[in-house]
């Protein structure tokens, strides 16, 4: 079966799911999604190993077809972050902008260094021998929010204001500063030469500066070619330009094409949709976006659940992700709290705010995708075949599922208190 067929079979599984949902469970369809084809993964395994029927290899074969990591990083990406750019809101981002700068660069230094210290000592106490390199790695993989998790679910919340341009701010712009530290230990962990401060400045320079300088010159062509036309439909198709033949001309240029996408959606969702699109356009420019926004959700959180199939659990590996998952929580409430020491000397806060952030930090297929990226053979208990990347594979795909399935599903009564404590204040 080809990779175009597995996509649509898939497609239709997604589908069914959050149909079935909407009928039944009435969960947020992507929490849906998730569960439903972890459940379905693990009857597959259980009913493998008692015999019942014999479906694993059928479906290990189906899911390894897709290659991850090329289908989110060069495929769906730029699409979910150019509809999120799309959603957000000038005027609010500028409000936030230096709470936004703080976490995306700071809270993500810090969560980085301090997963990756802890994760170190914990391992040599347990008695596995994980190189503080490839804790560092891990928690450079793991500290930054996803965009598109965060968007998916907590986005849909209607949170208070402020609270959530933090969050998805956050989650949209941490990608560039994230990549830089991922990239840096990447290149110690398995490069050939050691990088300096001059070559980890030039990568941030190209790739995040550059990404966000490439993404306002594709906002402003696109801006310009969505304005010489009345063509309803062709203004629609020009918007899918961005994420496809913009964000694949990212990769040629060597800047960051999620930060491009993010930039050009802001333009385009602030300023093209109110000086370009004609009435017509505007009318169905968000119908349209959030239609392809759920759709390519819900293929990428059903291979999220169904990855697990392709995972080998050893005794370690369980030992870790137990570990995994209040480490990173606890990463991120420190990272957060100690930003919000600062950020209370100059304005006032809803109470609820760290606790939302915090707990509305969530991780999805990026951090996946990330870890894939990591080479296999690098032992670390050669007698039971457990190299680096099954460890950190393994504790990345705990803290994502806990992420979306816990975190997810259990954010919305602290929305609701934050929300009752803005109605209060007003009044």
């Amino acid at each position: 079966m080809s990779v175009y067929y597995t996509l649509c079979f898939l497609s239709a599984a997604a589908m069914v799911i959050a149909f079935i949902n909407s009928k039944i469970g009435k969960m947020q369809t992507t929490i849906a999604i998730t569960a439903g084809s972890m459940t379905l993964s693990l009857l597959i395994l259980i009913a493998g190993q008692n015999d019942w029927f014999h479906l694993t290899t059928i479906a290990t074969d189906v899911v390894s077809r897709i290659n991850f990591e090329d289908f989110l990083l060069k495929g769906i990406l730029g699409f979910l972050l150019f509809a999120g750019g799309l959603g957000i809101k000038l005027p609010h981002l500028k409000d936030q902008k230096w709470e936004i700068t703080v976490l995306a660069l700071g809270a993500t230094l810090f969560s980085t260094f301090f997963i990756g210290f802890v994760l170190y000592a914990l391992c040599q106490l347990i008695g596995i021998q994980f190189d503080l390199i490839y804790c560092l790695l891990f928690g450079a993989l793991i500290s930054p929010t996803d965009p598109i998790a965060v968007l998916a679910i907590v986005k849909k919340l209607k949170a208070p204001e402020r609270i959530s341009t933090q969050i998805e701010g956050e989650s949209l712009f941490n990608d560039g500063f994230g990549l830089v530290i991922f990239v840096t230990l990447f290149t110690i962990a398995f490069g050939t030469e050691s990088p300096t401060v001059g070559s980890v400045t030039s990568l941030f320079l190209q790739e995040a500066i550059g990404g966000i300088a490439y993404g306002f010159v594709l906002g402003l062509v696109f801006h310009y070619l969505i304005s010489s036309t009345d063509d309803h439909s062709m203004e629609l198709l020009f918007t899918i330009g961005v994420p496809t033949a913009g964000y694949a001309f990212a990769e040629v240029l060597h800047v960051s094409g999620p930060l491009a996408m993010v930039v050009s959606g802001i333009m385009i969702g602030n300023w093209t949709r109110y000086i370009g699109f004609s009435k017509e356009s505007d009318k169905h420019l968000d119908h349209f976006w959030e239609l392809v926004d759920e759709f390519l959700n819900g293929v990428l959180f059903l291979l999220i659940g169904m990855s697990m199939l392709l995972f080998e659990f050893h005794e370690e590996d369980w030992i870790l992700m137990a570990i995994s998952v209040p480490l990173v929580l606890a990463a991120r409430y420190l990272s957060v709290f100690l930003s919000y020491i600062g950020f209370k000397r100059y304005r006032h806060y809803n109470s609820w705010s760290i606790k939302i952030l915090t707990w509305g930090g969530l991780r999805g297929g990026l951090a996946l995708a990330m870890a894939l990226s990591i080479p296999s053979g690098i032992w670390v208990i050669e007698e039971k075949a457990i190299d680096v990347k099954e460890i950190i594979l393994v504790m990345t795909y705990s803290v994502v599922v806990f992420s979306i399935l816990v975190q997810g599903s259990t954010i919305t009564p602290m929305i609701n208190k934050a929300n009752k404590e803005e109605q209060q204040a007003q009044d």
